[in-house]
């Protein structure tokens, strides 16, 4: 007698953010600058701020790396000349600067990625040529820093690159800062990237693009894995 097949049952794959599903909460929205009462950095800002990080770390004019852990990663505000894969341990990444403006607005807050201090994060280091690293460090300074005080100062660190100790330039949490939000819980996150839409963008697609840019270049997070199937789930019902 010929053995019956046993029928398998039938396993759904956990949810995950797509441009489907962030399109859903796209909408135009026009900035109208920054929130009454912000003060924003002007060009003898950037530059102060930009010779000082170069005195303390007693460059000498030759290359410079960057440790790229979010944005940067999909859409650098330079040009690289060599990416390569890196480890920043003490530190990592969370939803922890609150926004009004970019991918959020006064009226309904947004939320953006930065470093704070635990465990180690996975991400990239670009290389900078020397010839290049001022004029590549100026647009990345008034990419990274906006508002006064800044609500991701620029600071060294140092990478592990294939068991090699990198010193780089990399923008974390001003943990003082007006804007520094921590405490919230995946579902709270999940709700202000699902909602939150300012001229560059949802919190979402934020999420979704450096998610995606993430595994094309094989690095996992796992806190950020889960943050997007919550998000990605709320998106969803959105459809219903």
């Amino acid at each position: 007698m010929a053995a019956v097949p046993i029928a398998q049952s039938r396993v759904s794959r956990p949810p995950r953010l797509t441009p489907e599903l962030v399109a859903l909460i796209a909408r135009k929205v026009e900035d109208e600058g920054p929130a009454p009462g912000v003060v924003v950095h002007d060009d003898e800002d950037y530059e102060a701020s930009l010779q000082a990080l170069l005195a303390a770390g007693f460059w000498a004019g030759g290359d410079v790396w960057v440790f790229a852990y979010g944005s940067l990663l999909w859409n650098p505000a330079f040009e690289v000349a060599e990416q390569k894969a890196a480890v920043l341990p003490g530190w990592h990444r969370a939803f922890c600067i609150r926004l009004t403006r970019f991918r959020g607005t006064p009226a309904q807050p947004g939320l953006m990625m930065s470093l704070v201090p635990g465990g180690s994060c996975r991400g990239a280091l670009l290389r900078i040529p020397g010839p290049q690293a001022m004029d590549s460090l100026r647009k990345l300074w008034r990419r990274e820093m906006t508002v006064k005080p800044p609500n991701t100062p620029p600071r060294w660190v140092v990478a592990q690159a294939g068991g090699v100790a990198v010193r780089a330039i990399t923008f974390a949490a001003n943990r003082q800062g007006p804007n520094f939000v921590t405490g919230l819980t995946n579902d709270e996150m999940a709700t202000v990237l699902c909602s939150a839409v300012g001229h560059w963008g949802s919190g979402a697609e934020y999420l979704m693009q450096t998610v995606d840019q993430m595994e094309r270049l094989g690095i996992r997070d796992a806190n950020l894995w889960r943050l997007q199937r919550v998000v990605a789930q709320k998106l969803l019902a959105l459809r219903t």
